[in-house]
């Protein structure tokens, strides 16, 4: 069991060093480097993480291949079980647990709350497989059945980002276990400690030693989840260019593989937009969570006469306070890299309706507050690039159609919005647009459950939803099965 965390408010609070998990021993990573876990607001080490050998991914794999055969073996519903209680626990530490993704990645607490809530959410959805899961079954001829039943794929595993470090492992974890798999999970080394507050949540419901591992690490740790052939399947969710890496390495050595990577989400805002949804919607789209996750707008394609409702938008960005209703980015070099995406932008011929640089903190940190940029060409950096901050783009153009064009020509396909009080002008961009998760009036459409967590294009490598119930198939290979027991006394092709 490892120490709660004791944080009731904003104010620095440190924590223990983040530890690996394997076997149901708490041990520290073998590499010899040891990273600083920087709280953001605060731009102090909270707490430190040590970097996982490709020896401890080995071992990992083997308490795991050591716990599948008897976990394997219980019931659904019984390892469903573990996962009520698991769920019952997190609500009972809901507010530790929100204070924790608050403090190691910045959001606020109504924000890292939310990510905790929507977790739980994954983990309902995982103890509902019992009932989903059914296999199908159907005679097809006389006196022959023929039946699909779900099999777990052994030693699984999933490598996590920084910006929701609660909620994304429980994309993947309760599908995935609760499937009959046992589960090696890689956080990213800039926010280990939910993860390690996961496992011991996950011991204290009783789930069995060597059925959740966590490895930590960074780069060494995630090539050895890729090469290692004892692991059968790998989720990752990041940037494109690693996932492109992590693809490619993982499938080369037999695995399926599934990797979510970055976005470039664009928010089509038409004349007849409701002025005062749209605008309430755009700015909470592109600032929660000081801009970083894949589901945050990036460009407003204004569609004709719209200015009244770009000016609503820079009221309402420039009057958000940062510290407040929105958290700080990451890291300094993440500042310097968003910065740099603004001045560049500047430089070329943007117009700088809000300016988010240079802000401070109280209490030090890293800070960028809300921007907003006019009269971004879709060829500036800013127009097409992911920029992972409260940075949002205007391009504008004079027709639906040039607004389409434009969404269907950036080679990202995670999310796309359209803001509009007309039936027919929804259908028709929900019908053209180029991006798997899409919204009328919703800026951040993002699948509830039961549906599932996907984008298109180079948003997505590999095949299906890592939500929903195509990340329960993703974890487990259907076995089918035709039966036969009676002599007919009439005849058919299969007799």
């Amino acid at each position: 069991m490892t120490d709660r965390f004791p944080a009731n408010s904003y104010s620095f609070t440190e924590s223990p060093p983040a530890r690996n998990l394997i076997g149901g021993e708490w041990c520290d990573p073998g590499g010899s480097e040891r990273l600083e876990v920087i709280n953001p607001r605060h731009g102090r080490a909270m707490s430190s993480v040590g970097l996982s050998t490709a020896g401890d991914v080995a071992r990992a794999v083997e308490a795991a291949r050591a716990a599948f055969g008897g976990w394997s073996a219980w019931p659904v519903r019984e390892r469903a079980q573990i996962f009520y209680r698991a769920r019952e626990l997190m609500i009972r530490d809901l507010d530790e647990l929100t204070w924790l993704v608050s403090h190691e990645n910045g959001k606020t607490f109504d924000e890292a709350r939310a990510e905790v809530l929507k977790g739980i959410e994954c983990m309902e959805y995982g103890c509902s497989l019992p009932n989903l899961s059914a296999g199908e079954k159907l005679t097809v001829s006389r006196g022959v059945t023929c039946e699909v039943v779900h099999e777990p794929l052994g030693v699984v595993a999933g490598v996590t980002p920084f910006n929701f470090p609660f909620m994304v492992p429980l994309w993947m974890i309760p599908q995935a276990i609760v499937g009959g798999n046992c589960f090696v999970l890689k956080p990213s080394e800039v926010v280990p400690l939910s993860a390690v507050r996961l496992g011991a949540l996950f011991e204290e419901a009783g789930l069995p030693a060597g059925v959740f591992s966590l490895v930590q690490g960074g780069r060494q740790a995630v090539e050895a989840l890729c090469d290692h052939e004892g692991i059968a399947a790998l989720a990752f969710v990041g940037s494109t260019r690693v996932a492109r890496l992590v693809y490619a390495r993982g499938a080369a050595s037999g695995k399926k593989v599934l990797c979510l990577g970055g976005a470039k989400n664009h928010l089509i805002v038409v004349p007849d937009a409701d002025p005062e949804l749209t605008a309430e919607n755009v700015v909470a789209s592109y600032t929660g969570c000081a801009g970083q996750r894949c589901m945050a707008a990036s460009v407003l394609v204004a569609v004709g006469e719209v200015q009244h409702i770009i000016d609503e938008v820079a009221r309402r960005s420039a009057a958000l306070q940062t510290g407040t209703d929105m958290g700080p980015i990451v890291s300094e070099a993440a500042v310097r890299r968003i910065t740099g995406y603004i001045d560049q932008a500047e430089s070329m011929g943007a117009e700088v309706l809000v300016d988010g640089r240079g802000i401070q903190g109280d209490s030090g940190g890293y800070w960028i507050g809300p921007t907003l940029l006019d009269r971004v060409s879709p060829q500036m950096p800013a127009g097409c690039e992911e920029i992972f901050g409260p940075v949002l783009s205007i391009v504008r153009v004079d027709t639906l159609e040039q607004a389409l064009q434009l969404e269907n020509t950036n080679p990202y396909g995670n999310a796309s919005a359209i803001y509009t009080t007309s039936g027919d002008v929804a259908a028709k961009a929900m019908s053209r647009v180029s991006a798997g998760m899409c919204g009328v009036n919703i800026g951040v459409p993002v699948p509830r459950e039961p549906f599932g967590f996907g984008g298109w294009n180079d948003s997505k490598l590999g095949h299906g939803n890592i939500t929903g119930y195509d990340g329960f198939r993703f974890w487990t290979r259907p076995r089918k099965i035709t039966t036969k027991w009676a002599l007919q006394s009439d005849q058919s092709w299969m007799s």
